[in-house]
């Protein structure tokens, strides 16, 4: 089954778009590990979507489904955290469309029938999918041939798992089509009107160079406006529609970093020490290294000005099996052995054939296949023919395997070595990550004396009694603060960084602390004031090197703010509003026999501003910032005229139109087109979040995830 692997190959980015592929691991929490089987079941529901009830075992299971799918398209065994959250959206978001979508396709009458999805597949309007895995990479073309020949293959040879693969294939290919018919008939209602597409165009046709005059907000002090609460709240209740808000945690946290001690230093430097005479003794020093190093065995060549000055001064002047070190560098004490001197080249230019095993089927396939071809170049057989036939390396396989010319460091160190030490025009075999070459030196450049040096390295980490000491003050710490009061009377006495953070419930981590979904979830758990604690009963978190304790300070649900909570914004607003008010008499009297910007500005000590090119698409203005209410105001005003106070975001203003100029693009039917299209882009998202927003969510992930 060659063409699946095709299919994962180059299919990859539509994969990747479908199910948003990235890495992660799940770890199902406690609550889920115990005791799930007395759980009632509207504790297993995970969600319900306009009257469908969704549980976890269902939900997972689907995850699970996708996962193998992601598996067969990567070829990896294991999923990290990120993939994991990203495949459980994409449940969700398919969940969406099939009640949602779906449900409403399905009372117009709209479906995808066999018939289009044949024709999708194999008939004259292929589906984009199915263009980009039969897509033939050297002509462009779609092989119609290829596909019928892949689709007889799947009833015969395929196994359950590349049959799951592309049932899940054809079921993307459905759901899009049935999105796509669905925005279609939608946007058949949407239409642009010759007058709209008129007025966009003068509108934009239409740019002005203006003057003005602005008195900021700010240059009133807060102090001098009065504010009352029978005020405040009489805004507030005019404009509730400002303050709605997300179901929020705000939370103060302490972190315990675990950094090596004094101790930890000196029994590191004290190892290294102690493994000099063993390490000067050793004759294979790649397998010294890769035993006893934390960092790998280094098998490239270096020139002195490769190096640092100080172990260049010492490698070059040094004999194999000599020492350098002990010494500190990146947070780890190194030794460095001289392993051999080589006469190599600065460039080299090579030709390859790559075999990539998971294309061939198995290792041992693709290492006979690069033994065969092998045989047949030393026997005299044409490398650029059969690097073009075999290569997957396609851009170099289209001029014969050649790469052109490189210098050192440039290719992964196996391929690099098999190039630079390898004879002119022989072939040479080396395995790297991407497979197994078939490398070709055909030029070399000037050569220079060059060193291997095997550096063993040991890092400076903590010990295990360094851990159990922070640990044990971290347990300290969290036993003697249970509560808000106390967390922040001790984070003083102990003079601790304070961090706060401000959570929604689908966040899937803190700031600044990797992977600490379970932070998150604690949060939303927690009651007001009390210090957060995990599903396992622990108040102490640990991500990485860090141990965190952390209070819930407030908490907000979703829907329109209270009076207390949304008070400060409306403190805000209604004091503009005051200052507005003093700005705009200020400016009626800067302007009363005045008939200039100037003398405006002189009275009021300021200066005239200037800025260009502005017309009503436009929502910034220079030196101002974010203005659309100025920017309407003008793209209307005649010219030489100033106009009456204006109250922007961030002052109110006076202006003067100073020129302006019309453009003569009268291409009516291009706007028309352009306004078209643009309604077009936008209709597939709007669709989809005004169904959602009809439809009756209730959305529990964030307690299972």
């Amino acid at each position: 089954m060659a063409t699946l692997q095709n299919i994962r190959n180059r299919g990859g980015l539509m994969v990747a778009i479908v199910i948003g592929l990235a890495l992660g691991a799940f770890i199902l929490g406690d609550m889920l590990n115990s005791g799930s089987t007395l759980m009632k079941p509207s504790q297993l529901e995970i969600a319900e979507i306009d009257g469908v009830t969704i549980t976890y075992p269902e939900f997972q299971k689907k995850v699970e489904e996708l996962s193998e799918i992601y598996k067969m398209n990567t070829q990896q065994t294991q999923i990290d955290e990120n993939a994991w959250n990203q495949l459980r959206e994409q449940v969700w978001q398919d969940y969406l469309q099939e009640n949602i979508v779906g449900k409403a396709a399905d009372e117009l009458g709209i479906t995808v029938s066999t018939e289009e999805l044949f024709d999708m597949v194999q008939g004259n309007n292929l589906h984009p999918i199915i263009q980009q895995i039969f897509r033939n990479q050297q002509t462009g073309q779609v092989d119609k041939s290829s596909i019928l020949q892949f689709l007889k293959s799947l009833e015969t040879n395929a196994t359950p798992e590349q049959k799951s693969y592309w049932l899940f294939m054809e079921k993307q290919i459905i759901r899009d089509r049935l999105l796509a018919k669905y925005n279609g008939l939608i946007s058949k209602g949407l239409y642009v009107t010759t007058n709209e597409a008129k007025k966009s165009l003068e509108a934009k046709n239409q740019n002005a160079s203006f003057q003005f005059v602005v008195l900021n907000y700010t240059s009133i002090p807060d102090a001098d406006v009065k504010l009352n609460d029978s005020e405040l709240k009489e805004y507030y209740n005019k404009n509730k529609d400002k303050y709605k808000q997300e179901k929020t945690r705000k939370i103060e946290y302490v972190t315990f970093e675990v950094l090596p001690s004094a101790a930890d230093n000196a029994a590191t430097q004290k190892w290294v020490t102690d493994a000099k005479s063993e390490f000067a003794s050793v004759q294979d020093n790649g397998q010294y290294i890769s035993v006893n190093s934390d960092s790998p065995f280094d098998p490239s060549y270096y020139k002195k000005d490769e190096l640092t000055p100080a172990m260049a001064e010492w490698a070059f002047s040094a004999q194999p099996g000599e020492m350098f070190g002990p010494y500190f560098e990146n947070n780890a004490y190194k030794l460095a052995k001289i392993d051999q001197f080589k006469s190599l080249p600065d460039s080299v230019q090579a030709s390859h054939i790559l075999i990539n095993p998971q294309t061939i089927g198995s290792f041992p396939k693709a290492q006979a296949l690069a033994d065969s071809l092998k045989k047949l170049i030393d026997n005299g057989a044409n490398f650029a023919e059969l690097a073009m036939k075999y290569s997957e390396d396609q851009g170099s396989a289209l001029k014969g395997g050649d790469l052109g010319w490189f210098k050192s460091k440039q290719m992964v160190p196996e391929f690099e070595e098999a190039a630079f030490t390898g004879e002119l025009n022989k072939i040479t075999v080396a395995t790297t990550r991407f497979g197994i070459h078939l490398v070709k030196p055909t030029k070399k450049g000037k050569e220079t004396n060059q060193v291997r040096i095997a550096t063993l390295t040991k890092n400076v980490e903590p010990s295990t009694e360094t851990y159990q000491k922070i640990y044990a003050e971290t347990s300290k710490f969290a036993s003697e603060n249970p509560n808000v009061e106390s967390f922040n009377k001790s984070v003083l006495e102990q003079k601790l960084d304070k961090k706060i953070a401000t959570l929604k419930e689908t966040d899937r981590e803190v700031a600044g602390l990797e992977s600490s979904r379970q932070l998150v979830r604690a949060a939303f758990s927690a009651e007001k004031g009390k210090v957060l604690v995990s599903n396992e009963g622990s108040s102490i978190f640990e991500y990485g090197n860090k141990f965190v304790i952390g209070v819930l300070t407030d908490a907000t649900e979703e829907g329109i703010s209270t009076f207390e909570e949304a008070k400060i914004r409306v403190e805000l607003a209604v004091r503009n509003e005051k200052k507005a008010e003093m700005l705009v008499t200020k400016l009626k009297e800067a302007s009363s026999g005045q008939s200039s910007l100037e003398g405006i500005a002189a009275k009021l000590s300021t200066d005239v501003k200037e800025a260009s090119g502005l017309n009503f698409e436009t929502y910034s203005i220079p030196a101002a910032g974010f203005e659309p209410a100025v920017v309407g105001t003008v793209s209307s005003l005649p010219e030489n005229k100033i106009s009456a106070p204006i109250e922007g975001n961030n002052g109110v203003y006076l202006a003067k139109v100073t020129s302006i100029v019309k453009s003569e693009n009268n291409d009516l039917k291009g706007e028309k087109a352009r306004l078209a299209q643009n309604l077009g882009y936008r209709t597939s998202s709007l669709v989809m979040e005004s169904l959602k927003k009809i439809a009756d969510i209730d959305d529990k992930r964030s307690k299972f995830y």
